[in-house]
């Protein structure tokens, strides 16, 4: 039976395997990032705390990502894969352990975030570009929008699960749980038989083959523009794990379990958004659908800044994250479909560096806006600041293919 465009990656087998292991793992990453933000709650408090942890556990991300494309590119991503998810995998058993045993502490939670952010930083560059070796150019947008909906997905029923088991039983078991959702990605890859390596044998130094990755990317526009669309989308609009938890406890006043009902809402929409790019097949999504995504995404936060009820907030999350989603696999689809197979890794990096290295900085701005003005302040700053950067962005295309 031929699979519809948005589903014919699961068509090969390998990727179909690693796919639903991943989607277990997603489920408990998710489990363990409402966990994290309750407790740092539960700790300290305070806004600002809760952004600063989330801007050490990505700040690997801006620092390194580069470099570890380069890494991705010289290695056999298989391996690779294995050493990441096992290192993930302790970060989460060693965190339940200090929070079950009660000697948890907040510096203890920053230092195993920036743990996890090492992890990350060598594992989304080998993850990301690993997708091509299992399907192929042809099936790779129904990949890209197939794991973005399996991270959205996750992001509804992890954040759901997580919502009622903290309210009954606490944040331990999510940790715990989180741990051991890893395995079942482990024994996966064990057993894959495409160890993914590199295209061509690395013949120059490393800092040669990051600065021939670098200048791919700026002689090629709409890799160009591809990033400065997930540039701002990732500063602006995908600061959730500090947003939502203080949208749910200082403006709605809802519990654990009404956080968890407002980030299910989240991933609804994003995952609907990142389908609607795998129904496309295998043609590069078009750029007056990024743009007009971007700007819902940016209004939708506007609406937000406004809102102080449960069935406003509600349909304007599904909104944000159907638009944002949509952007970003849009973004990462193209990218992918532009990259040499010898340089994806170190394009996709970029990629990971735009996305996830710009976040400390938008995390610790929406916490200090959100420690001072509220958070209702830091919605609307960040959906004004994104429609005037989007603005800016879509001149300068126009300007330069006028």
């Amino acid at each position: 039976m031929r699979l519809p465009h948005g589903l014919r990656a699961l068509a090969h087998g390998e990727y179909r395997r690693f796919y639903f292991a991943q989607l277990v793992a997603l489920v408990g990453g998710w489990m363990q990032t409402v966990a994290q933000a309750w407790l740092v709650l539960q700790l300290t408090g305070s806004p600002f705390k809760l952004g600063l942890i989330s801007t050490l556990q990505f700040s690997p991300v801006l620092l390194f990502a580069v470099v570890t494309g380069a890494v991705a590119d010289r290695l056999p991503k298989r391996r690779l894969l294995v050493i990441t998810q096992t290192t993930l995998a302790c970060q989460a058993l060693l965190l339940g352990a200090l929070v079950a045993t009660g000697l948890v502490e907040y510096w203890h939670v920053a230092v195993l975030g920036l743990l996890l952010g090492f992890a990350n930083v060598f594992d989304q560059p080998a993850r990301q570009s690993y997708v091509m070796d299992l399907v192929g150019k042809d099936d790779v947008a129904s990949a890209v929008a197939l794991n973005s909906a399996a991270f959205n997905a996750a992001r509804i029923v992890g954040p759901a699960v997580a919502g009622v088991v903290i309210g009954r039983f606490g944040v331990v078991p999510a940790f715990f749980v989180n741990s051991a959702s890893f395995l079942a990605v482990i024994v996966t890859l064990a057993r894959l038989e495409s160890p993914g390596r590199p295209a061509r044998e690395a013949r120059a130094s490393m800092r040669e083959e990051i600065a021939e990755g670098l200048r791919y990317a700026s002689r090629t526009p709409r890799l160009l523009l591809a990033l400065a669309l997930v540039l701002i989308v990732s500063l602006c609009v995908f600061n959730f794990t500090v947003y939502v938890p203080l949208l749910a406890r200082t403006v709605l006043g809802l519990g654990a379990e009404g956080f968890g009902f407002l980030m299910a809402a989240l991933g609804v929409g994003a995952v609907a958004g990142a389908l609607s790019v795998g129904m496309q097949g295998s043609r590069e999504p078009r750029l007056a659908q990024m743009f007009a995504a971007a700007g819902l995404a940016f209004g939708a936060l506007l609406g937000l800044a406004a809102t102080r009820h449960v069935w406003l907030a509600v349909p304007l999350l599904f909104v944000t994250g159907y638009a944002g989603l949509k952007l970003m696999a849009s973004c990462n689809t193209s990218m992918q479909l532009r990259a040499p197979d010898e340089l994806r890794g170190r394009v996709m990096s970029l990629y990971t560096w735009v996305s996830g290295g710009i976040f400390p900085i938008g995390a610790f701005l929406v916490g200090t806006i959100s420690q001072w003005w509220g958070v209702s302040a830091a919605f609307f700053w960040n959906g004004a600041l994104g429609l005037a950067a989007l603005a800016g962005i879509m001149l300068w295309w126009r300007r330069r293919h006028a």
